[in-house]
């Protein structure tokens, strides 16, 4: 629900000359200004409203992401109605059930916790019209995911859409066993399977349309995205959660343009070329520059699932480059006349002291007879945790 980007301040790039010897550091890198940005949509309708704030770095910092944390962060209506959203963390700020009157307008407060404030402008409440469908198809090795909709009351002419995806992950081996540092003991295949997770990710890029030019308020074949069929998110099954958003023209205008500087460059994590004029401003500082848009309405949201079974073959192998060792309790190199436990050595790393440790697929035994040790591999190919999570999203099938 909201747009993922991480803004780098650049106001001016000045040019440089490739013969100059001496390095030269243009005063928009170095400079130790920060400005605010703020992403997110206050949701009208009884669902999450997801604020971040977060301040810009410069290019010459170290630091790819700065969250602005302790603002207090409020949502007021024009009829002096206010509605205050809870820290959760990371720069993010939440409530739910806003239930917002469509008759009056709406604006976000934000104060800094050292007393900066900024108000963006009122704006009407604006609903999207639901997504009327999800669809896929198969264009050369890339899976491309569409959607469609329509505003039978003309109401709406711009759009934005953007989405969250999770794909079933699969280590390279089943691990049946685990270690706790001292000893190897059957793991909890329930609890603490982890061979099978689910990874997810959000948007990165801006997808928005238009109908204020065609002669119906329809849009079709809208593309959300596309996904390599060689890709590991659609080697077992893949889902895609579309958010649609409706748009002022403003909004539209401000989107267009950000979606023109991103693409000059390539990406929305890069460095932006001019300054974004948003609806948000501070009144602590009218001249201070301020990132992002904010605008009001119900978000339309659509889910589909996509098996493998529906995409033709792929030549993704998940673990290709994984290796499955055996490790016993007395080996004797070749030559050798001491035995040693390769089992602590390499599994039980608290006896062993090896880190990161190996972990234990399968028992190694002459049949009826005593375990020998235990074949193993590392974390990355036998325990899918460490690339999602083991507990199954709640609106899988």
């Amino acid at each position: 629900m909201q747009f993922k980007v991480k803004f780098l301040l650049i106001l001016i790039i000045a040019g440089t000359i490739s013969s100059c010897k001496q390095i030269y550091n243009p005063p928009a890198i170095s400079s130790p200004n920060t400005y605010l940005v703020v992403e997110g949509v206050i949701n009208s309708g009884s669902d999450a409203t997801i604020i971040k704030l977060s301040n810009t770095v410069n290019l010459a910092s170290k630091v790819s992401v700065s969250p602005l944390l302790h603002a207090i962060v409020s949502v007021q209506g024009d009829q002096n109605v206010s509605y205050p959203l809870i820290e959760i963390g990371n720069g993010k700020y939440y409530t739910s059930n806003l239930n917002l009157d469509n008759s009056h307008k709406y604006r976000l407060i934000i104060i800094t916790s050292n007393s900066k404030s900024y108000y963006s402008d009122y704006v009407p409440v604006l609903d999207s019209p639901p997504i009327d469908s999800v669809f896929f198809n198969l264009n050369g090795n890339n899976v491309v995911i569409n959607s469609a909709t329509h505003d039978a009351t003309n109401t709406v002419q711009f759009y934005r859409w953007d989405f969250n995806e999770t794909w079933i992950i699969h280590s390279a081996f089943f691990s049946y066993f685990k270690s706790d540092g001292t000893k190897i003991t059957f793991r909890n295949l329930i609890d603490d399977n982890v061979y099978q997770c689910w990874s997810s990710d959000t948007s990165n890029s801006i997808v928005i349309n238009s109908t204020s030019k065609l002669k119906q308020a329809v849009i079709t074949n809208n593309i959300i995205t596309t996904v390599d069929k060689n890709s590991p998110k659609v080697v077992h099954k893949y889902s895609i959660l579309v958010n649609q958003y409706a748009l002022t023209g403003d909004a539209y205008k401000f989107w267009t343009n950000l979606k023109s500087n991103t693409e000059q460059l390539g990406s929305i994590f890069d460095a932006q070329p001019t300054q974004l004029i948003g609806n948000i401003h501070s009144t602590t500082n009218p001249n201070e520059p301020v990132i992002g848009y904010i605008s009001v309405g119900k978000v339309s949201t659509k889910r589909i699932f996509i098996d493998n079974q529906q995409i033709p073959f792929t030549n993704y192998r998940e673990g290709e480059e994984c290796v499955l060792d055996t490790f016993l309790y007395k080996y004797v190199s070749p030559g050798g006349k001491t035995a040693v436990n390769q089992v602590d050595e390499y599994i039980n790393y608290k006896i062993g002291g090896n880190y990161p440790p190996y972990i234990p697929v399968l028992p190694i035994s002459i049949p009826g007879g005593a375990v020998l040790g235990y074949s193993a591999s590392t974390s990355d190919c036998t325990d899918c945790t460490l690339r999602g999570t083991n507990i199954q999203p709640s609106y899988w099938k």
